[in-house]
């Protein structure tokens, strides 16, 4: 059989066949396609989910924020004048004392001497050395001991035995390096009756301006803090551990004990403004579970003692507001 007889009966495919099994087969993929994108496609968020969703997102990571790093308090009193004003706003580093262990990739640390911290006043402590102390109000409600938020500066460490000689304190039989500067209220405003109160002085109240401080040295850089005293008080600073101070004496009694053995897990805090300070000299220890945290700076400073607008309108509130605002003080690192 010829060569032209065997490939009689073989047909070449039509080219339009092919093409259209090539388009069938495409747009059989795209259908695929289109309908996995349809299944797993989720609708389009709203403008309001949108919003809601930041906001949720802000207000957790806030909230973990607020309770394990950082919190904001107000300082009412003059107890740490003049390294603390009335009226600063102080951002509060709660991780650095963390409790448990202290990891060292962390930025974590024990509490050391001249930190200054925030915690939660604790009442007066449970031993008769403090509970004879009557002008220690417990019961007032704007002092409620495990609520009321207090800010001093640690001077005795767990363990250590501290005696307070007129202005002199000692840690273990050695003297406290310390910076003491004489320093007054300002004049017409030594109210004896309320200057201690940990309260704070009500608004417009000029007991919020800064100490007058005499001859006041500038704040060392490295090591020790500053300390106020009234001039007379550091008039004669070899007094004996029993003679009063002048804050003792303005109350009318003096403390039977100025000597302080701390126990375990206790922290012995003083207000910087000495004589103008209600602390463990009156209530007792610091436990270790009622520390907040330690002050770091100042995020806003609002002096209260300013003159303010007899009218409340929002343009006078704005102008107040930045007319009254101690700028100086803002970002300043408490310390």
């Amino acid at each position: 059989m010829s060569n032209e007889l065997r490939g009689a009966g073989v047909a070449e495919p039509p080219v339009e066949a092919e093409g259209e099994r090539l388009r069938a087969k495409v747009a059989g993929r795209e259908a695929v396609a289109k309908d996995a994108a349809q299944k797993h496609h989720a609708p389009p968020h709203s403008v309001f989910r949108e919003y809601f969703e930041s906001l949720v997102v802000t207000a957790v990571m806030a909230l973990f924020g607020m309770t394990f790093v950082v919190q904001a308090v107000k300082v009412p009193t003059g107890s740490m004048q003049n390294t603390i004003l009335i009226g600063d706003h102080l951002l509060v580093n709660k991780f650095i004392f963390a409790p448990g262990p202290v990891l060292p990739f962390l930025p974590q640390r024990e509490i050391r001497r001249g930190d200054i911290i925030v915690f939660k006043y604790p009442g007066k402590f449970n031993s008769p050395q403090f509970l004879k102390h009557t002008e220690v109000d417990d019961t007032a409600p704007n002092n409620t001991p495990y609520k009321t938020n207090y800010v001093k500066r640690v001077i005795g460490l767990p363990g250590e035995h501290i005696e307070i000689k007129g202005t002199d304190v000692y840690v273990n039989g050695q003297l406290l390096d310390e910076f003491k500067v004489a320093a007054l209220n300002p004049p017409g405003t030594d109210d004896p009756e309320t200057s201690g109160d940990e309260t704070g002085a009500p608004l417009h109240d000029e007991r919020s301006l800064p100490l007058i401080g005499e001859n006041a040295p500038p704040r060392p850089k490295d090591g020790g803090h500053v300390v106020y005293w009234k001039p007379n008080a550091l008039a004669t600073p070899g007094r004996d551990v029993d003679e009063p101070t002048l804050y003792d004496l303005k109350r009318g009694y003096v403390p039977p004990e100025k000597v302080f053995d701390i126990p375990e897990g206790h922290y012995l805090v003083m207000g910087d403004n000495r004589d103008n300070s209600q602390d463990s000299r009156f209530w007792g220890y610091v436990p270790r579970d009622v520390i907040i945290g330690r002050a770091m700076f100042v995020y806003w400073s609002y002096d209260e003692s300013a003159p303010r607008s007899a009218a409340l309108t929002p343009f006078n509130f704005v102008s107040d507001f930045f007319s009254n605002t101690r700028w100086s003080r803002t970002g300043t690192f408490v310390k």
